[in-house]
């Protein structure tokens, strides 16, 4: 059993520059559910370092449902998917504008936009770039997108129009991703986010946790994103939805979920660390511990499952004494 005073000493050393272990990483995922209070603490004090008591919102658009080949089993947009949702082509840019708008009526500083699809094409690519522009021209928010693969020309077209961001996650672990997608790799996830980077777009990218993986794994992945240097890590934890191919299942308790966020800001303590898909359901009534180590969410919808209610999530954040980091208008 780790003592609070090594959790301690962990989170100092932590903050003065130091590099955690895998073997310390996997001691925080395996702590006792007892001293869950202690942990999160000790991961506070990391995240208070770096980011005091902000939260940054990010809202998400779904410009483009359905109808995607690829087989991701977890994916109620997935080509193997018998979940009934919403299937349309492109919002067009009037909508996506709109988007925006909400996105600030929201409190959010980030406004991602988001297709289902293997990768854009170059008429998808210039519909994306005519939005950006404009919402550019008229607010500071910070976009984000997620488009699938993405190739140096669309990454440098996205780049010069102003988005700050790009999403691709990793998904899971290097060794299962099989088990979740054989429509393509994982290096393929690896090589998009490298193209973000090389673009000067800031590389977003996270996991799916609750698919199977095991507590090495989940570490291994965090290590990954260390390496990647991913500046946002978007923490989702599986919502096992109807008529997806893991319907059913169900690998996470809520403190599983809060080590998991613990042990993330650990071992990337300077980047955006943020709870997103699955928060409500996985998390619950927990829900505002998360944010002791993680300093950015969702608000709203996700893509194809609700979310919380706005006045739900900013009114968690006041009662934790925490502060909403809005879009500067």
């Amino acid at each position: 059993m780790i003592k609070e005073m090594e959790l301690q000493q962990l989170a100092e050393r932590v903050i003065s520059g130091e590099a955690v272990s895998k073997d310390e990483a996997l001691s925080l995922l395996q702590i006792e559910d007892t001293q869950i209070l202690e942990l999160m603490n000790a991961a506070y004090k990391i995240r208070h370092h770096f980011y005091g008591n902000k939260v940054k919102l990010n809202m998400i658009i779904n410009a483009k449902s359905g109808l995607c080949p690829e087989n991701c089993g977890y994916c109620s947009q997935s080509i193997v998917a018998e979940t009934p949702i919403d299937k349309y082509a492109w919002l067009t840019k009037e909508k996506i504008i709109q988007g925006a708008k909400e996105a600030i009526y929201r409190k959010a500083g980030t406004y991602c936009i988001v297709a289902s699809g293997r990768r854009p094409t170059d008429k998808e690519i210039s519909h994306v770039v005519d939005a950006v522009k404009e919402i550019r021209e008229t607010t500071n928010l910070k976009i984000c997108c997620c488009l699938g693969f993405l190739n140096p020309d669309h990454a440098k077209a996205l780049a010069d129009a102003g988005v700050h961001r790009y999403n691709h996650n990793l998904n899971t672990h290097r060794d299962q991703y099989e088990e979740i997608c054989t429509t393509h790799t994982y290096d393929q996830r690896i090589d998009t986010v490298q193209q973000v980077k090389e673009a000067g777009i800031s590389p977003c990218s996270g996991a799916i946790f609750g698919m199977g993986e095991n507590d090495e794994q989940r570490v291994d992945i965090a290590f990954e994103l260390r390496d990647l240097d991913a500046d946002s890590i978007p923490c989702n934890f599986l919502v096992a939805i109807t008529g997806t191919p893991l319907s059913g299942k169900k690998d996470l308790t809520p403190i599983n979920c809060l080590k998991i966020l613990a042990m993330m800001r650990f071992v990337n303590p300077a980047k955006e660390i943020r709870i997103s898909g699955g928060r409500e359901v996985n998390l619950g009534s927990l829900q505002p511990l998360g944010l002791y180590a993680a300093n950015s969410i969702f608000v709203g919808d996700y893509l194809t499952t609700e979310g919380q209610q706005p006045l739900d999530d900013w009114r968690m954040i006041a009662e934790l004494g925490f502060e909403i980091e809005e879009c500067a208008l």
